[in-house]
């Protein structure tokens, strides 16, 4: 094994298991691993932002921009009040919110999906008396199964659809994923359904939405000097 090989085996090792570890923001893990692969020299200074100009980047901001415009709409929150005005049971709540994840995941990124979906969910969570945590697992698990029914439904179905139009000049289908994505959906909001009471029970009293998601939690700047090396390079 190479040098550069074994200094990027350490490199993702530490970043993993300062995931793992979880004292710190995961914005800035990546980030100190960034500046780390290009301080041991694995990584060149003008490859190191390359990756922003990619298209699955611009792709995934693209549905990060429709998301968002769908939940400041408000659309969601005005149809599920319209439909489901008096839901109490807190199964059929449960029931609710992971499928329509679901199936927003499978057309908008799933972190789009459930930015949509967790104020009400805090909503039912209050009408029905019980734990968020509840209904936010679930929820996170039905995105990740949505996202896999369609070709832009995850990152990682637009990355495999684009090897193969570079390998064989033809790209998969936007509904090729979906007999296999859609069975394993269906699949695990069956089993979510069934069997959430086995999931942790963290209540915290007094916790707003908005307390939750304050935007402030999850972003981060860094600022580029007018003598820097990077300068011109993003």
């Amino acid at each position: 094994m190479t040098t550069p090989q074994i200094l990027s085996f350490a490199v993702i090792g530490l970043m993993m298991l300062a995931f793992v570890w979880g004292r710190v923001r995961y914005d800035v893990v990546a980030s100190v691993a960034l500046l780390a692969a290009l301080g041991v020299g694995i990584v060149p200074f003008d490859k190191a932002f390359s990756g922003f100009a990619d298209d699955i980047v611009i792709i995934v901001g693209s549905a990060l921009v429709v998301s968002g415009a769908v939940s400041r709409s408000g659309i969601m929150e005005i149809a599920l009040q319209r439909w489901a005005p008096n839901l109490s049971s807190p199964r059929l709540q449960l029931i609710l919110l992971v499928t329509v994840v679901a199936v927003l995941s499978a057309f908008v990124k799933n972190i789009g999906a459930l930015a949509i979906m967790i104020p009400i969910a805090f909503q039912f969570a209050r009408r029905s008396n019980v734990s968020p945590s509840m209904f936010l697992m679930p929820m996170s698990f039905a995105s990740l199964l949505g996202g896999l029914i369609t070709q832009i439904g995850t990152s990682p179905n637009i990355i495999v659809s684009r090897v193969r139009e570079d390998l064989t000049g033809e790209s998969f289908g936007m509904f090729d994923f979906t007999p296999v994505g859609l069975s394993l959906t269906v699949t695990g909001i069956a089993f979510l359904s069934l069997f959430y009471w086995l999931l942790p029970d963290r209540r915290r009293e007094g916790l707003a939405v908005e307390e939750v998601m304050e935007i402030k939690n999850y972003t981060t700047e860094a600022s580029v000097t007018e003598t820097s090396p990077l300068l011109g390079k993003t």
